[in-house]
């Protein structure tokens, strides 16, 4: 059901916690869809501020932020880095650091 899966994606994202990050398909993963990656930007999109979900620690599987300049990234970046998250000079966060889970 779509609702569930709604519910429990907000759910994980609200536990991410603060330093750390998760990228889109993880969430959708550990909501029950593996492929649902989409899915979790719509979700994020559509339910960040209702819910104050800390949407700024989803990032793609790249360890990189999908959102573009001036629409943004910069805000989630400014978000991330306030949490002591680091980028490379590409702008790419370390994953094996960051990653929560």
């Amino acid at each position: 059901m779509v609702e569930d899966f709604t519910k429990k994606v907000v759910s994980i994202i609200k536990s991410i916690p603060e330093g750390k990050v998760v990228t889109y398909g993880q969430v959708a993963f550990m909501a029950g869809k593996p492929n649902g990656a989409r899915q979790i930007s719509w979700i994020l999109n559509s339910m960040s501020e209702k819910e104050s979900l800390p949407w700024h620690r989803v990032i793609n599987s790249s360890g990189k932020i999908s959102l573009p300049e001036g629409y943004g990234f910069e805000e989630q970046m400014y978000r991330l880095k306030g949490e002591g998250i680091e980028f490379d000079r590409n702008n790419r966060i370390n994953l094996k650091k960051y990653l929560w889970l």
